[in-house]
């Protein structure tokens, strides 16, 4: 019998190799590409939000491709909150060596209140997600735009006093 593998799309914990080969230990890299016209965020609570994409024309965030049998895509729905914290949408991704392949990402919602808002990761989640970055030879500079996007968001929430 011929398992079904899945593709999927990591942009940001799920970047880092360590953490898969535990949670996911028959995930295999597949390859590198682009989500184009997406932006990296954190959203969640104050010092524990959590990476996401939205649409944003003209942006791009690097992902690394992950080929997934049923069991680790279980182990991720379980890690990812889904379908309550995020869900699962298809995307066109454009890899590196010049093909294109839809692949399946999963994407905040906005279901729960506390999930929704800009905010700073934690110390320890920005960590893993930066070694990811740096393993897979992306460019830092989508991270630093995210923590810019949420310091600017707390700034203007602590001005307006919300």
């Amino acid at each position: 019998m011929r398992m079904v593998k899945l593709i999927n799309a990591a942009y940001g914990s799920n970047l880092n190799l360590e953490q898969m080969a535990y949670r996911c230990p028959t995930a295999k890299v597949y390859g590198k590409g682009i989500i184009k016209d997406y932006r990296l965020l954190f959203k969640g609570r104050e010092n524990n939000a959590y990476a996401t994409i939205e649409p944003k024309k003209g942006n791009f965030v690097p992902v690394l491709v992950w080929e997934l049998l049923p069991g680790d895509e279980k182990a991720l729905d379980y890690y990812e909150g889904y379908p309550r914290f995020y869900e699962k949408k298809e995307l066109e991704v454009y890899l590196e060596t010049g093909g294109v392949i839809t692949a399946m990402v999963y994407i905040m919602t906005d279901e729960v209140m506390e999930r929704i808002e800009l905010n700073l990761p934690s110390r320890g989640y920005l960590e893993t997600v930066k070694a990811g970055y740096k393993a897979a030879g992306f460019d830092k500079k989508h991270i630093e735009m995210a923590l810019r996007i949420s310091e600017r968001e707390i700034g203007l929430r602590n001005k307006h006093g919300r």
